[in-house]
């Protein structure tokens, strides 16, 4: 099976600093994928490259064997960091707007979530917390079928509360083919979900591993391990 995002010598810089520098990395289909690091440390540089919305200053990057285009598009779900959703709409106006948008869009599976997570879809968004925006933007990624997810900070403006469903959504909503990268700093609240590791430092990949070679190899957890790499 081919992977499902390949990075060669992948680099990235603004001016004179460098984000993202020389990345190699290959990510296979099938699993969940945590892209950690401290803030700062070129995880969101690499998503948004992924996503077309950078492009990089030397290198490649690839999906499903493909530069990120209009062809990516349709089989990348994308959840920035910052919510992007207009206020004046209310939530079933979105689910519409996704539905025309994209054929992989289930608007059924939306509806199922936002009952799930007791969130009226007649609301309007600029009546919600920040918490339920960005709860909502996630029931709308998590309801494509997608090959490759990407989620930059999921879990990172959402009460603790909120977060084991959350993962949850995640976990449930992905077909077994597909993979999802999660970028994230707040290792403990996601490590039971994921299978495979990315430390990411400076714009350098630093560690790739499967988090049961770390448990098993190295007799820790991923956070563990995290804290001893990125230690002050």
């Amino acid at each position: 099976m081919s992977a499902i995002l390949e990075c060669n010598e992948l680099t990235k810089q603004f001016g004179s600093k460098v984000a993202v520098s020389g990345v190699n990395l290959t990510i296979e289909r099938g699993q969940i994928v945590g892209l950690l690091g401290p803030n700062g440390s070129g995880k969101s540089t690499i998503i948004k490259l992924a996503n077309q919305l950078l492009t990089p200053t030397s290198g490649n990057i690839l999906i499903s064997g493909m530069t990120p285009g209009i062809e990516t598009k349709k089989i990348v779900s994308y959840l920035p960091e910052k919510t992007y959703l207009n206020d004046w709409m209310r939530v079933h106006q979105i689910i519409e707007l996704f539905t025309d948008f994209y054929d992989n869009f289930k608007p059924e599976k939306a509806y199922d979530m936002l009952k799930s997570l007791k969130i009226n879809p007649d609301d309007p968004l600029k009546t919600m917390s920040k918490g339920t925006k960005e709860k909502v933007q996630l029931i709308l990624v998590m309801s494509r079928d997608a090959d490759l997810y990407l989620l930059d900070e999921p879990i990172g403006g959402v009460d603790p509360a909120a977060r084991d469903y959350i993962l949850q959504t995640i976990i449930n909503n992905y077909n077994e083919d597909a993979t999802v990268i999660i970028s994230t700093h707040l290792i403990s609240d996601i490590e039971n979900i994921l299978d495979y590791v990315v430390f990411i430092n400076q714009g350098q990949v630093v560690l790739t591993s499967s988090v049961d070679d770390i448990r098993d190899a190295k007799g820790k957890s991923v956070d563990a391990l995290f804290r001893e790499v990125f230690k002050c």
